[in-house]
């Protein structure tokens, strides 16, 4: 049994033999997990190690050069990544959440979303994001988070793109994004200093080794903390136009398409958690069946307190994987199960549900574990902080929570992204 099949027991064939290449890698990410989490850095070796078993283009289609996976292998992925070093599989996932930068466009193009003097523009963006994921075997980052806050948006974009000969020149700070300083290319979200409100928002294609870019700050996180997760400055960093997707509106028309809220690929965000949660609860269980009391010699996972323990812990794991394989088939799906805004409903209380339940499984391992096992660079310690963050990243459960109950009294939503011309707009309405 391949782990992503804990997730996903339906895998057809060309989906296990992409897992397959997922579990050739697991115990060297596994290995590494440790001491990575100790130096708060991404390993050296693991790009070239998830190069190596073609994964750096899993999401990206064959034509492309990449493995022709699609949503459910980038959750049954970054769960099986998960249970082995969540730093590793939300890294891993930021790479891969820059295919939609490529997919959600050429989608766009194909439902006659953009005019004829659009399309050249578009299509060269769209295709070079996903030749160097997948034809190039490039590692790319996904940087559009922000420190500034919105009441009304998960992102608000202040970072601003000026036109300039032959580009553009990007000015701003980047808060969160993994792979900073690790990835070959940043694909940075900014907003369009010429053009007012949401139809500023563009895309941009950064090279690492650009002028005037760097990350911003060591990130000392509580958990997953050798994601990279350091930000990034940009300073009169210059991208030329074929780097650029910036037609006015066009990130937004794109974005339409998506099956899921904004991009459509946040569930598998959800699913690392997931993942970090069960490698956390076998290692427990396993522990405390193969740990023996003196007197009895029966296991120490026998006594009522770790029988009520593993009871609960049972319920949590079966609640966190009904929801996430239920998000998964509702994104995934074709035909689609339900529209878009039902959808999008779903993944309001599904985040939560998912996370809330993995941080609890997290707890209960440590119970399981007791003070001998309670270390904080062990499979037990990691779990605990890492999943801890799964409370917080994107959005907590309480926002989901309220953010629904909003679009079922109101019809009103956070946005997924607004710039501070546009919110402004808004407020003066």
């Amino acid at each position: 049994m391949l782990t992503a099949e804990y997730l996903l027991d339906d895998l057809d064939p060309d989906e296990r033999a992409r897992a397959e290449r997922v579990e050739s890698i697991l115990p060297a990410v596994r290995d590494a997990a440790q001491d990575a989490d100790a130096r708060g850095e991404f390993p050296t070796g693991h790009v070239k190690l998830l190069a190596d078993a073609g994964l750096l283009g899993l999401v990206v289609p064959q034509e492309f050069g990449g493995l022709g996976g699609g949503l459910r292998d980038l959750a049954a992925t970054t769960y099986a990544l998960g249970t082995v070093c969540g730093s590793t599989a939300l890294a891993y996932f930021f790479h891969c959440s820059a295919s939609s930068r490529g997919l959600l466009p050429l989608a766009a193009l194909d439902a006659g979303l953009y005019g004829e003097d659009e399309a050249d523009e578009v299509r060269t963006f769209a295709e070079r994001v996903l030749y160097l994921m997948g034809r190039d075997t490039s590692c790319l980052a996904n940087f559009a988070s922000e420190a500034p806050k919105a009441s009304n948006a998960n992102v608000l974009i202040s970072t601003t793109a000026t036109p300039t000969d032959g580009g553009w020149l990007l000015n701003g700070e980047k808060s969160f994004g993994c792979l900073s300083g690790t990835a070959d290319y940043y694909l940075v979200t900014a907003r369009r200093s010429d053009v007012d409100g949401l139809d500023a928002i563009s895309l941009f294609l950064v090279a690492r080794d650009s002028e005037g870019i760097r990350p911003r700050q060591q990130w000392n996180g509580l958990g997953m903390r050798a994601s990279d997760n350091h930000g990034l400055v940009m300073e009169d960093t210059f991208v030329p136009a074929a780097d650029a997707l910036a037609v006015p509106g066009g990130f937004a028309r794109a974005t339409t398409l998506s099956r899921g809220s904004w991009v459509g690929n946040q569930v598998a965000i959800a699913a690392i958690y997931a993942g970090v949660a069960q490698g956390a609860w076998d290692f427990a269980f396993d522990r405390t069946m193969n740990a023996r009391f003196a007197d009895t010699g029966k296991p120490i996972a026998s006594s009522p307190m770790h029988q009520a323990l593993i009871g609960e812990a049972q319920q949590r794991l079966g609640d966190m994987h009904l929801w996430l394989r239920r998000q998964v088939e509702l994104e995934a799906s074709d035909p689609p199960i339900l529209p878009k805004p039902d959808v999008v409903k779903s993944w309001k209380l599904a985040k939560g549900a998912i996370c809330e339940n993995a941080f609890a499984v997290a707890i209960a391992s440590m119970k399981m574990c007791g003070t001998s096992g309670a270390l904080m660079d062990n499979t037990i310690g990691r779990a605990v902080r890492d999943t801890a963050m799964g409370l917080v990243q994107a959005f907590p459960a309480e926002r989901g929570r309220l953010d629904l109950a909003q679009m079922l009294v109101d019809d009103e939503s956070w946005l997924g992204l607004t710039t501070q011309d546009a919110m402004d707009r808004k407020e003066r309405a």
